[in-house]
């Protein structure tokens, strides 16, 4: 099944490999696309990558996780990444972009914002709670990003709701403590990205989905059920879900293992019926065809896609599938 072509939504993919985002660390104050964004993301696309889904690209300053990330936050940034999109396309791929907001952790700022004023770690600064008026505008955020996200070419939008970032915040009872309508039950926790989808549909058309955190991985935290039910409050208006886990506490205790996240992809695939991409440590052809026949839709390929660019088409030819190579690479293709 890897191998196999698939949707989400009304983009088809070659294969059902899927690059997450991974943050690379590699631009500057200004955001900006750099020489290292376009040789990284282009080499996974050569090696036959079936979806690239950047970097958490930040749509605001203050929402970048270092002062090192992508931005999509002003319009001078879209030259740099329709570049970055060209490339992809021109090498086979189909590629999304990540946009995110880090919240409390930010260290791109000494003032970062959350939904209640509770600290990460010692090693973050203390946040301060979100008036009203700026979770309005922090949406309007997102949606301006979407719209320079469609000039720039991209295919697809993953909104970044996990790994204890700004909309994950939102999500979870450990880091929400609010008493207005955007904190308490999880239909309150979920009200900021449901808006922030609404907002977004008013400039994007093309296929949408979230990454969530099916897990906090802590006792009081989201459980996969939490996630399933926020999932069924966004209903249709998205296309998909990558199933991750963790990272909105500092203190958590994950039992790590190759494909140590596909059981609750699974409930969610089950539950909601999205197209769900599914992973976690996955670095072998037999593991993914496994995820494939009975968790997920698609398989996200992370650590691995790091240590070899060209993994699908070795997979190809494990798998004794004659996929086509670069013409370049030709002579390569027998060995």
């Amino acid at each position: 099944m890897l191998f196999e072509k698939i949707k989400i939504g009304d983009l088809e993919l070659k294969n059902r490999i899927v690059m997450p985002a991974m943050c690379q660390y590699s631009s500057d104050e200004t955001g900006m696309v750099k020489s290292w964004h376009l040789s990284h993301y282009q080499t996974r696309a050569v090696g036959g990558t079936g979806l690239i889904v950047i970097e958490a690209t930040a749509v605001d300053p203050d929402g970048r996780i270092s002062r090192n990330d992508l931005g999509i936050w002003e319009d001078r940034q879209i030259e740099g990444l329709k570049k970055l999109v060209d490339l992809v396309h021109d090498s086979g791929s189909k590629i999304a972009i990540q946009l995110a907001h880090a919240g409390r952790k930010s260290k791109a700022t000494e003032k970062p914002i959350a939904p209640s004023a509770i600290r990460y770690s010692e090693n973050y600064s203390h946040p301060r709670e979100m008036k009203k008026s700026e979770i309005k505008e922090m949406i309007d955020k997102f949606s301006l990003a979407a719209k320079r996200a469609d000039l720039a070419g991209f295919d697809g939008i993953e909104i970044h709701a996990a790994h204890g970032y700004l909309i994950n915040e939102f999500l979870s009872p450990l880091t929400n403590k609010r008493a207005d309508e955007y904190g308490g039950n999880i239909e309150n926790r979920t009200r900021f990205l449901s808006e922030i989808v609404d907002g977004m549909r008013k400039n994007w058309h093309k296929p949408l989905w979230i990454r969530v955190s099916a897990s906090d991985y802590a006792k009081g935290g989201n459980e996969v059920e939490d996630i399933i039910e926020a999932l069924k409050i966004l209903g249709d208006r998205i296309d998909g879900v990558n199933v991750s886990g963790g990272g909105v506490i500092h203190e958590q205790h994950i039992k790590v293992y190759p494909g140590y996240m596909l059981e609750d992809a699974k409930k969610i695939r089950s539950a909601t019926h999205l197209t769900t991409i599914g992973g976690g440590l996955i670095n072998s052809y037999e593991l993914a065809e496994f995820a494939l026949n009975t968790h997920c839709n698609l398989v996200f390929i992370g650590r691995q896609l790091l240590r070899d660019p060209y993994w699908p088409l070795k997979c190809a030819k494990e798998a004794g599938i004659d996929l086509e190579w670069p013409f370049q690479y030709e002579r390569a293709k027998i060995y």
